[in-house]
């Protein structure tokens, strides 16, 4: 028998008016396509910097209002929520049963939501580790962009005979549908974490980090930054103490504080108002010399960059791409490139299609990815 969550531990109501919700963004689609006003799709806007600037002329369409812990099984590890419940919320319950979101995702906010931590598909410092945003979305619900209410997936693993929807709308920006809930699975809390720090340079960082990550070691993230290797351990604390020893390094006292300034974007490395690249790339290649600053996460598969030089938008793709990956322009500090990093032509043609199908008119979020979908 499934423990279900006590929703008395939410500080709103998880159905009151809701199918009335539904209705007003149905009406907006609707009213949307005979206007041929667009709609942007946002949540509390802590991601709004992220991705290509909201289309001139767009109708807000607030999905804050949309919020709520629709179904928890703590036993199944299964948590479904609307699209507008703050993440804050979701892991504070989470939390009460020893559960995590185990991708760790990134804030930039207080008033972050699910559907916002969704759409823009980002993960933090335990992605290497636990996996990505789309490794825990088991189903959505959603409206497209002719009004349909449509269901995929569900909210069991292994739940999916052809084309996987639900893990489409990852990462997609509200481009193909509007998000109204969405299942993900859950995972225990690690029962003891450490963080270490040792003085380190950037190359011999990238040769341990991707030598560990071959090895049996609780690791669960890595950053390099300065000149400092931080390294966190999660499990049982027999086996954090055997890595310690393995390892070497001195403990980081507040390391909870560390990997959530790294989350979300607090770390002094982020305070720039420069333009901010986010390179992912092959994790064994060697430290790319672009001029600024540098932080590496992920075993290296993942570096971050920020700078103020004159080197074009083309160099910098072009040298992610030689690592084996791409480049996205993360926060554009003044500078006026896309965003994302231009896609084969095979590639834009599957994009088209499924625009194309989701919604053909264009009304949702139009240009956020690329500025012809």
């Amino acid at each position: 028998m499934c423990t279900k969550v006590n929703k008395s531990l939410l500080n709103y109501p998880v159905s009151d008016g809701m199918p009335a919700m539904i209705d007003h963004y149905v009406e907006a689609i609707h009213t949307a396509l005979d206007t041929r006003i667009p709609l942007h799709i946002c949540g509390s806007g802590t991601k709004r910097f992220y991705g290509n600037a909201v289309h001139d002329g767009s109708k807000v369409l607030d999905m804050t209002g949309y919020h709520g812990i629709v179904d928890y099984e703590p036993t199944e590890l299964v948590m479904t929520a609307r699209a507008g419940t703050p993440l804050v919320e979701l892991e504070s319950v989470l939390e009460q049963h020893g559960q995590m979101l185990a991708f760790e995702p990134p804030y930039f906010g207080p008033t972050a939501t699910l559907g916002g931590c969704v759409a823009a598909g980002l993960s933090g410092p335990r992605r290497a580790a636990s996996g990505a945003v789309r490794d825990f979305v088991l189903g959505v619900r959603m409206l497209d962009g002719k009004g349909r209410d449509l269901s995929f997936g569900g909210r069991v693993m292994k739940n999916v005979a052809g084309y996987d929807v639900a893990r489409l709308m990852v990462g997609s920006l509200g481009t193909l549908g509007i998000l109204l809930e969405i299942s993900v699975k859950v995972l225990p809390r690690p029962i003891h974490e450490v963080t270490l720090k040792m003085a380190m340079d950037d190359v011999t960082a990238i040769k341990r980090m991707n030598e560990w990550a071959g090895k049996p070691l609780p690791i669960s993230a890595t950053c390099h930054v300065g000149d400092e290797l931080f390294v966190r351990l999660s499990g049982a604390e027999s086996a954090i103490r055997a890595a310690w020893q393995t390892l070497g390094g001195d403990e980081e006292q507040d390391g909870d504080a560390f990997w959530r300034s790294i989350r979300d974007h607090t770390h002094d490395f982020f305070q720039s108002a420069y333009p901010m690249w986010r390179l992912s790339i092959q994790s064994t290649m060697p430290p790319v010399r672009l001029t600024g600053k540098q932080m590496i996460e992920w075993n290296g598969g993942l570096r971050w960059l920020v700078s103020d030089s004159a080197e074009n938008v083309s160099m910098i793709r072009a040298a992610a791409e030689h690592a084996h990956g791409h480049a996205t322009l993360f926060r554009s500090g003044g500078a006026s490139a896309p965003a994302f990093h231009p896609l084969a032509s095979n590639m834009m043609k599957i994009h088209h299609s499924l625009k194309e199908k989701f919604d053909p008119e264009r009304i949702l979020n139009p240009g956020r990815l690329y500025s012809d979908l």
